[in-house]
């Protein structure tokens, strides 16, 4: 079981590390490249959904609005997170509903 639990950890690091690359590289992209590095990071799918909230959170401009379109892109399984956001923190609340409405398309 702990050799289970240390490769879903060094999986997650790894993970995290390539996300945070990927949107280090955001700063001065220009239009095509942000483009390029959010599909690269909608291809991660729900193993990137952690990471994209707290960017969500922590972050501002264009790496903000990345996580976000990231979230609505990845869809469905991103509700969950993001309805956790909105419970856990007031200050987030009308941010993850707006991207979940958009997800279900109720906006």
């Amino acid at each position: 079981m702990q050799a289970v639990l240390t490769k879903v950890s060094l999986m997650e690091r790894t993970i995290g590390t390539e996300l945070n690359n990927l949107f280090s590289e955001l700063e001065g992209a220009d239009n095509m490249t942000k483009s390029s590095i959010e599909n690269k990071i909608v291809n991660y799918g729900e193993s990137a959904i952690n990471f994209l909230i707290d960017k969500l959170t922590g972050s501002k401009g264009v790496q903000r609005g990345v996580a976000a379109m990231s979230l609505i892109r990845i869809g469905e399984t991103s509700v969950q997170a993001l309805k956790d956001l909105a419970n856990s923190n007031k200050n987030y609340t009308w941010v993850a509903n707006y991207i979940i409405q958009e997800i279900e398309g109720t906006f």
